[in-house]
């Protein structure tokens, strides 16, 4: 479930001023579509054996079939090929029983082959769904966004423009090539048009691709992380005149890299056309890439159509025809998913919607379920993955599930706090540690002498110190106002560094204090 966000009109320098998206939604009708590559988490390429670690050297990860020497053939992946038909299953599509690859003709210079392999007219998956849910002013709208493909391909290049400022090829003094990525496998998910969104348009864009990222996430078969370009989203929008039944021209922002820039790169797309519109120009069919200094976009180049890729089949490849029994054996084996897993949290941890909701908006269901299983209560979980880690995750922008600490540490916290080792205090000074890299939660308390002290001999001196520097409080305490006890004890908690057992202190100063 995912909320809105707000801005203002994003201008894009390459037409007229964009109109604000409340007056935009008054007029016009958007559609959209999304197409989504998500990069595979294989060890090897999709049609080689080199590796596909992220980071590595420039140019180390290259074999003569990725590069695309002259007499070496590609041979498909089988891992990417079980990859694509289990999302496909997952997304409810249907698994063809034959599909081949094709090449698709175009050149960029971090493309080897000046082709890529893909698939065309013979996807691998077809004629899917996946429900997303939104929250509106009336509540939470659940919207069903059709698949119209899962298919199988492999990604270029990396291109780097050196010597400007912008990073792009305008202004920049050389450009340089790194063919690790040529090769990876992607998957390509392609919807059908999203009608009837209305305003909620840029919400189901990122509710979707929200879903989808925790979807392949939960099917182990890529990282998804935003940030490296495992998971990138390329954002159609059209509009329509309100009352009109023609769709509008579209445009394509490409490779949007995270989710706030999947629902900005809406919002501003429509206040863009909008402006177009409004002021009696045309929307050109066009490629736009995505700035995010300006949640606005830029002018790329004209799109091209089908026809001018050159389709044609791959005549190194052979057809990938998968059994009936092989497609049953991978749909037995898909784990639960997303959707499932959030009603039954729901229903064993007895939430609240706006629980769920908060835990879903965190990314955080994975996290507190595994907290959960290694022995921490639900409540105790999503408190320190809903507050103390979600604090850290936003401080050090990162992801929550990036954060060097595991389910396990978090749990073993939990635990410390349960049996009276630590106060909450001195648990949040703990899971600083391990986040630190001073290792597990015992190693911390043992390394920064952090255990609750509460044996009478070693707070004894701390409470008789804590009345002789506070004898008006101790005076109260003698006369009957128990109240005041707090500050003694917060003197014994300061004296100790909190490191007092605060229940034992207090039960310390009242016997000392002749006042129970």
């Amino acid at each position: 479930m995912v909320g809105a966000v707000t801005s203002s009109p994003a201008t894009s320098g390459d037409g007229p001023a964009p109109v604000a998206f409340d007056d935009a939604m008054r007029s016009y009708e958007p559609v959209l579509g999304l197409e989504t590559h998500v990069e595979l988490g294989t060890a090897s390429k999709m049609f080689c054996s080199c590796a596909t670690a992220f980071g590595a050297e420039p140019n180390t990860q290259v074999c003569p079939v990725c590069l695309a020497l002259p007499g070496a053939l590609p041979v498909a992946n089988e891992t990417a090929v079980e990859s694509a038909i289990r999302l496909g299953l997952a997304l409810n599509c249907s698994v063809a029983s034959w599909c081949r690859f094709a090449r698709k003709n175009y050149y960029y210079p971090d493309m080897p082959k000046n082709y890529q392999i893909s698939q065309y007219d013979e996807p691998l998956c077809t004629d899917g769904y996946l429900d997303v849910t939104v929250d509106t002013a009336e509540g939470p709208r659940e919207i069903r966004v059709d698949i119209e493909r899962v298919h199988m391909e492999e990604d270029t290049g990396k291109t780097a423009h050196m010597g400007g400022t912008t990073g792009r090829i305008h202004g920049a003094e050389y450009s340089i090539v790194d063919y690790n990525r040529a090769g990876i496998p992607l998957l390509e998910i392609v919807t059908r048009p999203i009608e009837h969104t209305g305003d909620l348009a840029p919400q189901v864009a990122r509710a979707y691709v929200t879903e989808l990222r925790d979807l392949v996430r939960s099917l182990g078969i890529s990282d998804v992380r935003m940030e490296e370009g495992s998971l990138r989203c390329d954002v159609n929008v059209s509009l329509m005149p309100r009352g009109a039944d023609e769709w509008g021209t579209r445009s394509e922002t490409k490779n949007v890299n995270s989710l706030r820039s999947v629902e900005r790169a809406v919002r501003s797309e429509i206040e863009r056309q909008a402006g177009v519109l409004g002021a009696g120009g045309r929307v050109v069919q066009e490629t736009r890439h995505f700035q995010e200094n300006t949640g606005g976009s830029v002018s790329g180049r004209s799109k091209e159509e089908a026809q001018d890729y050159r389709y044609f089949p791959d005549p190194d490849l052979v057809p990938v025809a998968p059994g009936a029994d092989w497609i049953e054996r991978l749909r037995a084996g898909l784990p639960e998913l997303p959707a499932a897993k959030r009603a039954r949290v729901k229903a064993e941890w007895n939430l609240a919607d706006e629980e769920l909701r908060d835990l879903v908006n965190a990314g955080a269901i994975d996290l507190v379920a595994a907290t959960v299983d290694a022995g921490a209560s639900p409540d105790e979980a999503r408190k320190w993955w809903l507050n103390e880690l979600s604090r850290r995750a936003t401080e050090t922008e990162v992801e929550l599930a990036a954060l060097p600490i595991t389910p396990d540490q978090v749990a073993r916290v939990a635990a410390l706090v349960a049996e009276g080792t630590l106060t909450n205090k001195l648990a949040r000074q703990v899971v600083e540690g391990v986040l630190a890299g001073e290792g597990d939660p015992d190693a911390v308390v043992e390394a920064r002498g952090l255990k609750v002290v509460s044996d009478d001999s070693a707070l004894g001196a701390a409470v008789d110190q804590a009345i002789a520097d506070n004898p008006d409080a101790a005076d109260k305490v003698r006369g009957g106002k128990v109240a005041a006890v707090g500050a003694l004890v917060g003197a014994v908690m300061k004296a100790t560094k909190g490191q007092a057992d605060a229940g034992r202190a207090r039960e310390l100063i009242l016997e000392r204090l002749g006042a129970q």
